[in-house]
């Protein structure tokens, strides 16, 4: 029994690591490398050579750009293993129409806003009398059952 619990708790702490875990997702210290651009004088080749190709563009107009930098370390060992989030930095570029940088927003951790999630839930509308829910069943029954035989077999 001394011997499995010392092999235990030799893999347990061979396991352990003094360095920090980290995973950095988007573009790595996006603060400083944001500080280089000034706008008027910045263009997108600078832009795209300083920071690389933007995380997202903007959905109906293409001259935002979007670049984000997150990065989660692992906790504490009593927290078993959950992330904490260390950085969560946003920076917002609008280009103007001869390619230079407009305005730039840069939001970081402290920055985000909190939203609150509502708890209502959404009911149906039909019921089980309706038409729309008998076309439906009907239209489910045949695709899955399209010669019929499952019900004749019952």
């Amino acid at each position: 029994m001394k011997k499995f619990i010392i092999i235990f708790i030799t893999l347990f702490i061979s396991n352990c690591s003094i360095n920090k875990v980290e995973k950095t997702h988007g573009v790595p210290y996006l603060n400083e490398k944001q500080k280089k651009l000034e706008i008027n004088k910045s263009n997108k080749n600078d832009i795209v050579s300083l920071l690389g190709p933007p995380s997202t563009k903007g959905s109906f107009d293409n001259d935002l750009w979007i670049y984000i930098e997150r990065q989660k370390t692992g906790s504490k060992i009593y927290q078993l293993g959950k992330k904490k989030l260390e950085k969560n930095n946003v920076l917002i570029l609008e280009i103007n129409e001869m390619g230079l940088l407009a305005k730039k927003d840069f939001l970081d951790i402290n920055q985000m806003n909190e939203l609150e999630y509502t708890d209502k839930v959404t009911s149906s509308v039909y019921s089980k009398d309706s038409f729309v829910y008998s076309f439906l069943s009907s239209m489910i029954q045949r695709v899955n059952d399209p010669l019929g035989k499952r019900r004749k077999a019952k």
